[in-house]
């Protein structure tokens, strides 16, 4: 049986992202294609995608190891998000499907649910399927694959804090979505960015640990299958 390299590497990202595998911590094939139980190859491929991303870098004598981002990178990323979230939700309101649409107010009732009564383990979950819904109903594959690239590195580089008011940050996607639905591009536009300048506060710089792996959770193939 053979295990997907996209599968591989999400497993190897979530790890990363997660800080099972630390900043600069060195990924031997090997090492990963048993930790995963999969063969050399899609752990290869994974790699080669997972440093175009920017997780792994890769150099002359040493192999590949996790990346060692700065400061600076990480207040890119910030001010990248601050453009291209807006962009997505603008998009959304002009592209978006009638499936987008449902799941996306779905998603509304249950975060305004779940904060009401306090639910807070719930809210981060729901809060990054609406984002990923969101960017989905671009309908630009360049511009989703972007915003889930920058959402991965955000949630690498920082540590959200819970929102004080979360009932106020649910109502601000419920906001959105109304935009969104009535086809109000810059509506759409200027609530997501809103939105985004609120939450920036709650974002804290992770400082980086030394390198080394933990114990994963996350196994690909736990039949060990190999190609």
């Amino acid at each position: 049986m053979r295990i997907p390299a996209h599968s591989v590497c999400t497993a190897i990202r979530d790890d990363i992202v997660s800080g099972v595998y630390a900043r600069g911590a060195r990924l031997t094939e090997e090492q990963l294609a048993r930790r995963y139980g999969v063969s050399r190859v899609p752990v290869r491929e994974a790699l080669r995608t997972l440093e175009s991303e920017g997780f792994v870098v890769t150099r002359r004598h040493a192999g590949a190891q996790v990346a060692e981002p700065g400061e600076q990178e990480a207040a890119d990323l910030l001010d990248m998000r601050s453009l291209l979230e807006p962009l997505g939700a603008a998009r959304a309101a002009q592209r978006r499907t009638d499936a987008h649409l449902k799941v996306l107010r779905g998603l509304v009732r249950l975060g305004q649910e779940r904060a009401r009564h306090g639910r807070s383990e719930d809210l981060r979950a729901l809060d990054g399927w609406f984002h990923e819904t969101l960017a989905q109903a671009s309908g630009s594959p360049p511009l989703t694959a972007l915003l889930t690239q920058l959402r991965h590195k955000i949630a690498w580089m920082y540590a959200a804090e819970p929102a004080d008011r979360p009932a106020d940050s649910w109502a601000e996607h419920g906001a959105i979505v109304d935009a969104v639905a009535r086809g109000d591009a810059e509506r759409a536009r200027a609530l997501t960015a809103l939105h985004v300048e609120r939450a920036a506060p709650r974002l804290r710089l992770k400082r980086p640990e030394r390198a080394r792996v933990r114990v994963s959770q996350h196994a690909v193939n736990n039949a060990g299958a190999r190609n």
